[in-house]
């Protein structure tokens, strides 16, 4: 079967057009697009009518990408900015009447729960682990203790909703950091207090630029990817005190993490200290994948 999944993130919106056989799926194509869909009216629970014009261009393009495939079923999931605007249920009414696709809007919970089914395919949990999927809208925790689920939460402490809600320095000042760092305590529930993990898997997105950043290469789309610690925590601190001009002049950072990549290592780094975190590892899959698994069995 010829499928696709479509990602609406807060930030941006994912496509990946697959064929599936039995338990394997083969990549045929992917397309991502900065949406930028919280921008503009996140922390106000609405959808601006910018973003709400780049979504229909963006879907636009990805259904005539699916046409070109001749795909047979599209699974579309709307996330943290679209569960939570006011217009939401709006924006899923008139892209089906416009392009024909059907948008689920599903909660933190079962987000969660997808992107741990997609992780759970290329890594193989060998400690204690916290998942984690950093978005514009939600962070998503997945904590798996002895290879099992234990704890799966969803924040809406995304870093879209932080440049937003706060008026930050360039490059951030300290008392910027201490002021994001207590928004994200406030904001977690303690969910971290009783929790320490060896191993941080860190769910494509940001992760990846951190790859690209100490490997200069693309990751391995097959299995999860070990970063040698050191190197990577200095890259954490390396972009939490970048100017936006360091970040732009960077080729290994993708114009569109460039205003926000920085308050997603400083979020990063937080966890790291939070729960003990001694090795880190990044996931080529998240939710696309999960939704593969999940929703398109033989």
């Amino acid at each position: 079967m010829k499928g696709a999944v479509i990602d609406l993130g807060t930030n941006t919106f994912n496509l990946i057009v697959f064929n599936k056989f039995k338990e394997n799926h083969e990549v045929l194509a992917k397309l991502k697009y900065p949406v930028n869909l919280g921008m503009g009216g996140i922390n106000e629970n609405i959808i601006s009518p910018e973003a709400i014009d780049r979504a229909t261009k963006a879907l636009t393009e990805f259904v005539q990408k699916c046409r070109e495939h001749n795909v047979e079923k599209i699974k579309a999931f709307g996330t943290s900015a679209m569960r939570g605007a006011k217009n939401g249920v709006t924006l899923v009414k008139e892209i089906k009447k416009n392009l024909g696709i059907d948008i689920i809007i599903i909660d933190g919970q079962e987000e969660a729960s997808l992107i741990y089914e997609g992780v759970k395919s290329v890594h193989n949990f060998t400690a204690n682990s916290c998942i984690m999927d950093i978005g514009g809208g939600s962070t998503e925790f997945i904590f798996v203790e002895d290879g099992k689920v234990v704890s799966k939460e969803s924040f809406d402490i995304g870093v879209s909703r932080i440049i937003q809600k706060f008026d930050l320095n360039d490059p951030l000042s300290q008392s910027d950091i201490e002021m994001i760092i207590d928004f994200l305590e406030s904001n977690s529930n303690d969910n971290f207090k009783s929790r320490k993990s060896l191993h941080l898997i860190g769910a494509s997105g940001s992760f990846e630029t951190y790859s690209h950043l100490i490997e200069k290469k693309e990751i391995d789309s097959k299995k999860s990817s070990l970063l040698p610690f050191e190197t990577f925590l200095n890259q954490l601190e390396y972009l939490i005190h970048s100017s936006l001009k360091d970040r732009n002049q960077n080729e290994a950072i993708p114009d569109y993490r460039e205003k926000m990549i920085h308050v997603a290592a400083l979020k990063t780094k937080w966890v790291i200290e939070k729960v003990g975190i001694t090795q880190c590892f990044t996931s080529p899959a998240s939710l696309k994948e999960g939704v593969i698994l999940r929703e398109f069995k033989e």
